[in-house]
């Protein structure tokens, strides 16, 4: 082996061997027990980000080690390239709007560029070393994916799951489109609470809002049937400020007496409450603002204006009429576009929904059935699943996505879906293929696309090549619900969520055994990596300076669910871990080419640290089995540096470097657990540093363990045979002893190989009777006399 670890020529190596020799291929035809991963298909936006890096690392230790455990790993990875980010990138590399190009046009363009992109992004996948089958690969837009994406519609259809609907949405003014309660997040931004004159007859009616644009959306006023200060205007009719219209005045115990001055008004459409309480009311909406985010003609003069223009013009003439009694400024929380942080609006249209209301306690229920690691992940999905107050729209107003299989007729406007023989099927190109039940054969395509996530949610179906087809090239039959779905935190709500409401919709059972949730990372300060804060940090730069191993090393720091703060200095701590598994090998190696790897009789300290690492491998598959990689990472880590280096290569230093003096049979016992201890440590790490576990394997170890990667070879199994509680008491005691020589050298600057007197104790001399020249050698102890307690002279 090299003096040095050149890890951009070990990484470049081996990610070119695997990739030859097939090491991660799923075979379809195996006996073996099959572990599935719903791997989560990245969206083609840009270049791979530290967040990817780090949760993607955390599934791939799970695919290693199962792959070890001798399991017919299945492990495909896709790209999710359909949604309003890859229209968005499009947008900003081709310097175009999709608002203002010919749709076909658009489609064409975002296809071709996508196609253009998607090898160097997924190269950044294959650079953190996953061990992804890549010849199993998807896109949510290619033909198989639409094609499964619309059979499942037309399957939730049949089954009364999916419905078409005239009502206010949720809507994203600047991305034009209907969107899902999943796409909200909560922001807090600055606004002010305005009182604001309302005239009852001649009465002042004062009544506080954060939105006064919506004024001229006014449909009526609601006021507390209990609250006295109203009881005399129930009934009767307020007059709209600036617009000099009049509304009815109803009393509704929905209202919050205590908030505001107690009246409020409802407008169409400023939220969900709004939406119930014109439903309830039977009101005519007065629906002033447009998709495009601009005021209609009920603004009047104000007509034309965005939303945030009315706002400032508003306020400003109700205070020249002498009609804004305060404005107090606040800050408060409200719904953005997850997507562009757009406040959310409620505009009514026509879309397709999913239905999730009626099926709450279901979806809940399925919980139960999954294991959660961490379990307190459950918690989360519930908490959603109970809060949700709107079914799933699933309908998007874009140009680029997976088109509706569907059609309408012109004459009697009944729908019509595609035959299944036609999918994959793009209804503004294609016509159906029989005449409506009312003998028109004039049809009108849908002309919106299905949301990303009504795709991405049947990941589990793509893969599994539900629908048998044969352009997509696996083997993998109905093995359904897969083993795995790993993902992150933040899309518990979306991803996790619609994939369960999927599999219970279509298959009547949740789509995997196991769900695993990582966190998110952190800059060094804690604080959430942004763009506009300057404190991102970009994987490549890392793996370029540091290798893939390090970084790798770093992400099986946190435990699942946990969010972990990227510190330059835990990527050198990596490092320096790597460094010292390759010096320790260039050592074992040294020693080990005369070593015929068969068992003999161990010396007492030999079998003393080899129980103790069998108790290693226990814990360390028992914590893989649990998911937790970063407890065997660790366990790994303490016994390599504390156990394998500080000691036990100290201490057979003298059998392996004097073997006429010690005898051959010592030595060879010293080789025997030293190649052990070596293989079992490199494979006990090999799922986190896929890297330099297959460089040290490859240069030593292949040639008697056989297999052609130590990624297909065997994970360590413990042995209770191995077991030997007296072997480990003579281990400890003597670490002990070492230790205090050490301590004691130090405390008197003396160097490690400083000669010394060692006295223990009768008891200590008699259990280390069988090991005591290896004692007195690595101490450096010219004699070790008996004494009432330890003590080491100079």
């Amino acid at each position: 082996m090299a003096n040095n670890y050149d890890f951009k020529e070990s990484e470049k190596k081996w990610s070119k061997y695997w990739e030859e020799e097939g090491i991660y291929d799923f075979d379809g035809q195996s006996d073996k027990e099959t572990y599935s991963i719903d791997t989560p298909p990245p969206t083609v936006s840009g270049a791979m980000h530290l967040g990817h890096a780090f949760s993607y690392s955390h599934e791939d230790f799970v695919a290693r080690y199962q792959r070890m455990k001798q399991k017919n790993v299945f492990y495909p990875f896709g790209t999710d390239d359909n949604g309003l980010p890859t229209e968005r990138l499009i947008e900003k590399l081709k310097n175009v709007r999709s608002t203002e190009v010919d749709r076909t046009e658009f489609v064409k363009l975002c296809q071709d560029t996508v196609a253009g992109i998607r090898p160097n992004f997924i190269q950044d996948w294959k650079n953190i070393g996953m061990s992804c089958d890549f010849n199993k690969s998807y896109s949510t837009i290619d033909n198989h994916c639409i094609r499964t994406s619309q059979l499942l519609f037309m399957d939730l259809h049949k089954k009364g799951l999916a419905y078409q609907k005239s009502a206010p949405t949720m809507w994203c003014v600047k991305c034009q489109t209907a969107i899902a309660q999943a796409e909200l997040e909560d922001e807090e931004l600055n606004s002010t609470f305005n009182d604001i004159i309302f005239k009852v007859g001649t009465e002042n009616l004062i009544i506080a809002t954060t939105r006064p644009e919506l004024i001229p959306a006014c449909v009526c006023i609601y006021v507390h049937p209990d609250d006295f200060r109203y009881k005399q205007i129930v009934g009767k009719k307020a007059k709209i400020p600036l617009f000099h219209y009049e509304v009815p005045i109803f009393a509704d115990e929905s209202v919050e007496k205590e908030k505001g001055s107690g009246a409020m008004m409802i407008c169409s459409y400023g939220d969900k409450y709004d939406v119930e309480a014109i439903t309830k009311r039977s009101l005519e909406p007065r629906v002033v603002i447009e998709k495009n985010g601009v005021l209609n003609h009920f603004a009047a003069k104000y007509k034309g204006m965005n939303i945030k223009d009315a706002r400032r013009a508003i306020l400003d003439d109700l205070e020249k009429e002498k009609l804004l009694v305060n404005k107090k400024p606040i800050q408060h929380v409200v719904n953005v576009h997850d997507k562009c942080g757009t406040e959310i609006e409620f505009l009514s249209s026509k879309q397709w929904f999913v239905k999730i209301l009626e099926n709450k306690k279901k979806l809940i229920k399925s919980a139960d059935k999954i294991k959660w690691h961490p379990e307190f992940m459950k918690t989360r999905y519930v908490n959603w699943v109970e809060a949700l107050e709107w079914d799933w729209c699933i309908s998007r107003q874009r140009a680029y996505g997976v088109p509706f299989p569907i059609w309408y007729c012109k004459k009697c406007g009944k729908e019509m879906l595609a035959d299944i023989k036609q999918l994959p099927v793009f209804p503004l190109e294609n016509e159906p293929t029989k005449k409506c039940s009312c003998g028109s054969d004039k049809f009108i395509a849908e002309q919106d696309v299905m949301d990303t996530w009504a795709t991405s949610s049947l990941s589990p179906q793509i893969v599994c090549n539900f629908i048998e087809d044969e352009e997509y090239n696996i083997n993998f039959g109905k093995t359904y619900p897969m083993s795995l779905r790993p993902q992150a935190h933040d899309i518990i709500r979306t991803w996790a969520f619609y994939t369960i409401a999927r599999g219970l919709y279509h298959h009547n059972k949740e789509p995997w055994s196991n769900i695993m949730i990582s966190g998110h990372v952190l800059d060094p300060k804690g604080k959430k990596m942004s763009k506009s804060k300057g404190n991102v940090v970009e994987p490549q730069k890392v793996i370029q300076t540091y290798g893939a191993d390090a970084l790798r090393f770093w992400a099986a720091n946190a435990s699942l669910g946990k969010d972990l703060s990227y510190k330059e200095e835990d990527i050198k701590t990596a490092l320096r871990t790597i460094t010292k598994l390759w010096n320790a090998s260039n050592f074992a190696f040294l020693h080990l080419t005369d070593f015929k790897n068969k068992k003999m009789e161990l010396e007492l300290i030999d079998k003393g640290i080899l129980s103790k690492f069998n108790d290693i491998i226990k814990e360390c598959t028992d914590a893989f089995d649990n998911y937790e990689y970063s407890k065997s990472k660790m366990l790994t880590e303490i016994f390599f540096w504390s156990q394998l280096c500080d000691n036990y290569l100290e201490i057979t230093k003298d059998r392996l470097y004097n073997p006429d003096k010690r005898g051959v049979e010592s030595r060879k016992s010293a080789q025997y657990v030293l190649y052990q201890l070596l293989l079992g440590v490199t494979k006990l790490f090999a799922p986190i540093m896929p890297y330099i576990s297959e460089e040290i394997y490859q240069t030593h170890f292949v040639k008697s363990e056989k297999e052609k990667s130590i990624h297909i070879s065997k994970w360590p199994k413990y042995d209770k045979k191995l077991k030997d509680e007296i072997a480990e008491k003579t281990w400890d005691k003597f670490v002990e002893i070492l230790s205090f020589v050490r301590q004691e050298k130090a405390k008197n600057k003396l160097s490690l190989t400083a000669e010394v007197k060692l006295i223990i104790t009768e008891e200590d001399n008699l259990l280390l009777s069988e090991c005591l020249q290896d004692l007195k050698a690595v101490c450096k102890a010219k004699d070790i006399d008996v004494g009432e307690k330890m003590k080491v002279e100079f």
